[in-house]
């Protein structure tokens, strides 16, 4: 019976997909397996139960990978599950920046009993023309699951749509959209005349609008950020923001720097704040889990590498592994018939799932140089 761990409330989906014999709890000292959302568990104790975890979810900045990865733990994230959620968020965004409905949704609640709204509001609604979307251009940086979208709906408003991903295919693009133009970062920011960011936090990515590559872009260019807050220097986007360079901002992560900015819209984190996004997450991260308790597939994970293999035996031994060039040889070594196995790397950590017809025990891997955990499955 494998008990699963519920770090966050999780959608009731999930409870569906896993099996009878499952104990989920929202205590427990010893877990084979965690769920969670947004609880942050860089501080949270790894108990030696523990096989996986699963972000319901895509974002895996509240999860400690490398501490995971040097435990045998696998950690699996949902991309894509929630991705509709968040493009019609941007999309709204969209629609927000070229036109002043923020403001002028409070304005029209401050005519509450007033005298003749009628003729105030025609009188004052000239006070909050905006533009269209149609014929502009839009650049979308990160054309993954969500980017990708947005670029679909953004040629269905007419838009000219450009984007910039270092890892997309030729393929790729065209199963996007056969006009879908893929360029440079630089060319992007200078081309756009609305910018939205989908790439992940990364070294590389923290504040990628900045106040240099500001000073590239188009006067009155508009930013969207559903991605994360830290793509963008906050600083430098008020000062773009009050001189007009940014005719507007809008982010999906609130902060004491960008609030009450005119000019700049911070929606309460409502990216995949939908039941229909939290019920595909839930259903991924729990499928993913039962698969790999039960069977020792891995799926989308983010530290270990992706392996899957069709059972041929009655019991099937998983090992998790780091600095091993070659896992077949070692379990050679160990007296395993490999004869039924497969295996993967990803940087220094590696998997294997060997199929076999036997009674031996984990035990016999038990501190072995390059094993960091070693299991039975039947």
């Amino acid at each position: 019976m494998a008990k699963i761990l519920k770090l966050n409330k999780i959608s009731k989906v999930a409870d569906k997909e896993f099996p009878s014999s499952y104990t989920l709890t929202e205590e427990c000292d010893q877990p084979d397996g965690i769920i969670l959302r947004s609880f942050k568990m860089h501080d949270y104790p790894l108990a030696d139960s523990l096989l996986c975890v699963a972000r319901a979810g895509a974002g895996v900045n509240n999860i400690p990978l490398d501490k995971c990865a040097d435990k045998g733990v696998v950690v699996f994230n949902t991309p894509g599950a929630n991705a509709n959620a968040v493009k019609e968020l941007a999309v709204c965004m969209l629609f927000m920046c070229g036109r002043r409905i923020a403001p002028s949704l409070t304005w029209s609640q401050s005519l509450k009993g007033t005298a003749d709204i009628g003729k105030q509001v025609e009188d004052g609604k000239k006070a909050f023309i905006g533009g269209e979307v149609m014929g502009k251009t839009l650049g979308i940086a990160g054309l993954g699951a969500i980017g990708s979208k947005l670029a679909q709906a953004a040629f269905a408003l007419g838009m000219n749509v450009i984007g910039y991903d270092p890892h997309i295919t030729e393929e790729r693009r065209k199963s996007i959209h056969p006009d879908l133009k893929v360029v440079s970062l630089e060319e992007l920011f200078k081309q756009s005349d609305f910018i939205s960011l989908h790439v992940p936090y990364l070294d590389s990515t923290k504040n990628m609008v900045n106040a240099n590559s500001i000073a590239t872009m188009k006067d009155g260019v508009n930013i969207i950020n559903c991605a994360r807050g830290e793509l963008v220097d906050n600083a430098a986007i008020v000062e773009a923001v009050k001189s007009g360079k940014v005719n507007r901002y809008v982010t999906d992560f609130p902060c004491e720097e960008v609030l009450g900015v005119d000019g700049i819209i911070a929606t309460p984190h409502l990216g995949a704040s939908t039941p229909e996004a939290e019920d595909n997450c839930a259903y991924m991260a729990a499928k993913q889990m039962v698969d790999f308790i039960e069977n020792g597939n891995i799926v989308n994970s983010v530290n270990y590498p992706a392996l899957s293999k069709e059972r041929t035996a009655a019991r099937r031994l998983c090992v998790c592994t780091k600095d091993v060039d070659s896992i077949k040889a070692l379990l050679e070594k160990q007296g395993v018939n490999v004869a039924d196995m497969a295996e993967a790397h990803r940087g220094a950590y590696g998997y294997a799932v060997v199929d076999l017809n036997c009674n031996c025990t984990a035990d016999k891997f038990n501190g072995v140089a390059g094993i960091l955990k070693a299991r039975f499955i039947g």
